[in-house]
């Protein structure tokens, strides 16, 4: 989503004062001016924790929470660009220093307090600055060779230009590595095995597969379908442009996460290695991730980067965040901070005229975008490890779109360089308070252990395609256990009523349509699943949900995901016809759902007289590369032994579900 032509190229720095206008959101209270003993500091910026809270840390020692804005760039070169109607600061200011001083105002007014991604840099927008150097892409790292030896070469030779601007300024914070790269295993494991010989990491991913399998080519094809008359690892790295598949039923998706963390680690070791020597004193951020993160690319980043920066789309309109995505990052990392380099709402009233034609976070009014986004910086700011909030983006998408397609009303203005008040506003207001939030940290999650959760009462329509009905602090299942050496990768919430018990869940997963080999409809033990066993007193019932890919036919884009609700009392899946499920969000990376079984389909004619149940909930990704569970007990284990599933209770709206304040809503 955040990815920039050149028309957001950065500039070289000019000297001058540097620290005119450098504003700092402190502990409590609005923005003030940063201590003047900063310059006398040098420029090095830090990350501390307090308390268990992370923060940054200004070159003149103070404590500092990012509220940055991406885009900051003054516009697009002319305004009428490429037959659009676009934000150019010429159409309203004399010159673009006039409009860097009128942004700095404004920014101020509003509480924000950095340039985030594609801005201009500290001498033209006197602000703390985070550039993204599109290190990785610029060095060619990506999608070419990255172990042949000139990339290192190339690496340290990009990172040495491309910090020059920077280096000894002590308004550069630090450096984005790159923009979205993603770590997709899957596409990463088709690009490389289709390599010529002569590329030296496909070599190093036919020696992984030769030492996965111990040199047993008969083991490897158990696991993966090689292309035709290739019957060796020799003759697998002689082959040409054409893909080995995995197996269903195989295990081979552990080799590929293998090849992925081989490549993560080789990249995060020689971009930190070039950034370190060209500029010691900057913060190394990571990779901005793209509102997903692979585990494995994370465990090899941890070591290499001072903060995680991750993109970030809200999972309700109300503000909600998922509670998986930042710990399982603060899991994988060992607590690194982590800066939410991009975060945004959108909204079908926009003066701009766009469309907002995805699946991102999009609500119909400007007071409900306000509403919103006001909740979810509230939200993000009271998880512990995260060191600052970047907004995407300062102005709207042109008329029509951008070049690549996307049409978004994301701006703090709209194309004619009108703040949107309402949301302007808001920002002025809750801005000023995050620091302090942040400082107070997230608050428990409402169950502290299975014994005592309770699920709430609540009304849930499943036809709006939405978890704004939900009360998701009070439903939220605590306690979930991933395997052994996994995290947890979604939430999943419970909730009830006279028509049944509903499920939802927001988690997020990743498959390639080309990787696995099958005919005929996608395995669906292959898809993504959840499965959770019932029993409200009528005896055990087993349920699942499978998110399952559909082939696309030509010209269609990616394949897209369907909903398979079934009982599974029995082997085969036999449809619920009373039951209904429905898909929430736009599909991949993310899956969310929610899901009604009928008390009938559990024997039941209402609600258990004694408002119990026994519950057990399961989930396992995609390929079966991992599972996790509410007894942290391997899914067909636990669902297969009813006498050890967990006792609940029926609970009521005042549990948590009714009128009572939501986590995440703003605060008055």
């Amino acid at each position: 989503m955040g990815t920039k032509g050149c028309r957001h190229c950065f500039t070289r720095l000019l000297p001058g004062g540097l620290l005119a206008l450098l504003l700092l959101l402190p502990l409590v209270g609005p923005a003030e001016p940063l201590s003047s003993s900063t310059q006398a500091q040098g420029s090095r910026w830090q990350v501390v924790q307090e308390q268990g809270t992370s923060w940054l840390r200004t070159p003149g020692g103070e404590p500092f929470f990012s509220l940055g804005v991406n885009v900051l760039d003054s516009g697009y070169p002319e305004r009428l660009f490429k037959g659009r109607r676009s934000y150019h600061w010429g159409s309203f200011y004399a010159d673009q220093a006039a409009w860097a001083r009128a942004a700095e105002e404004r920014l101020a007014h509003w509480g924000f307090n950095t340039a985030g991604a594609w801005s201009l840099p500290p001498d033209r927008l006197r602000l703390p600055a985070i550039p993204d150097l599109e290190l990785g892409r610029t060095a060619q790292f990506h999608w070419r060779d990255p172990f042949a030896p000139a990339t290192a070469r190339r690496v340290q030779r990009e990172a040495a230009n491309l910090v020059a601007p920077y280096k000894g300024n002590p308004l550069r914070i630090g450096y984005f590595l790159d923009n979205e790269v993603g770590w997709w295993n899957g596409a990463l494991f088709l690009w490389y095995i289709k390599q010529p010989a002569t590329n030296h990491t496909k070599q190093r991913l036919v020696a992984l597969l030769r030492d996965h399998y111990r040199n047993d080519w008969r083991r490897f094809t158990y696991d993966f379908l090689p292309p035709s008359g290739v019957t060796s690892f020799a003759a697998l790295l002689a082959t040409q442009d054409r893909i080995t598949r995995l197996r269903p039923g195989g295990r081979g998706i552990q080799a590929i996460r293998r090849f992925t963390a081989l490549v993560a680690d080789h990249y995060y070791r020689l971009l930190y290695s070039a950034l370190r020597e060209a500029d010691p004193e900057a913060l190394i951020f990571s990779d901005r991730l793209p509102i997903y993160y692979d585990p494995d690319a994370v465990r090899a980043m941890a070591p290499y980067v001072d903060v995680i920066a991750t993109n970030y789309d809200i999972d309700t309109p109300e503000g909600w965040a998922a509670r998986y995505y930042f710990a399982g990052l603060r899991a994988l990392t060992e607590g690194k901070p982590v800066l939410v380099s991009e975060w945004f709402f959108a909204a079908r009233e926009n003066r701009t005229g766009n469309l907002n034609n995805g699946q991102l976070m999009t609500v119909p009014t400007q007071t409900e975008r306000a509403h919103g986004a006001m909740a979810a910086a509230q939200r993000l700011a009271r998880e512990p490890q995260v060191v600052g909030l970047h907004w995407f983006q300062y102005y709207d998408h042109p008329q029509g779109g951008r070049p690549d397609g996307e049409d978004y009303n994301f701006g703090l203005v709209d194309i004619d360089d009108r703040p949107y008040e309402a949301l302007t506003a808001a920002f002025s207001r809750v801005n000023p308070s995050l620091a302090r939030i942040h400082g107070q940290g997230l608050p428990p999650a409402p169950a502290a252990d299975r014994e005592s959760y309770s699920i709430p009462e609540a009304n849930i329509d499943l036809q709006d395609r939405s978890l704004r009905d939900w009360p998701l602090a009070a439903a939220f299942v605590s306690g979930l256990t991933a395997q052994p050496g996994e995290v947890v990768f979604g939430d999943l919430y419970l909730a009830w009523n006279r028509a049944g018990l509903y499920l939802a869940t927001i988690a997020m997963d990743y498959y390639d349509p080309l990787l696995l080999a099958y005919d005929g409809p996608f395995p669906r033990n292959e898809a993504f699943r959840i499965a959770w066993g019932i029993d409200g007193g009528a005896g055990p019932r087993r349920f699942s949900l499978a998110f399952v890919p559909q082939k696309a036919s030509p010209g269609q884009g990616d394949p897209q995901l369907a909903l398979e609700l079934c009982c599974q009392d029995g082997t085969p899946c036999t449809p619920l016809p009373a039951a209904l499920a429905s898909a929430v969000g736009g599909g991949l990376p993310r899956l969310s759902a929610e899901v009604l079984i009928p008390w009938q389909a559990l024997g039941l004619a209402g609600p258990p007289p004694d408002r119990q149940l026994r519950l057990e909930v399961t989930a396992t990704s995609f390929y079966r590369s991992r599972w996790m569970s509410w007894s942290g007990l391997a899914p067909e284990r636990s669902l297969s032994h009813p006498d050890r599933w967990q006792v609940v209770r029926l609970g009521s709206p005042s549990d948590g579900s009714g009128s009572g304040h939501q986590e995440g809503t703003p605060e008055e």
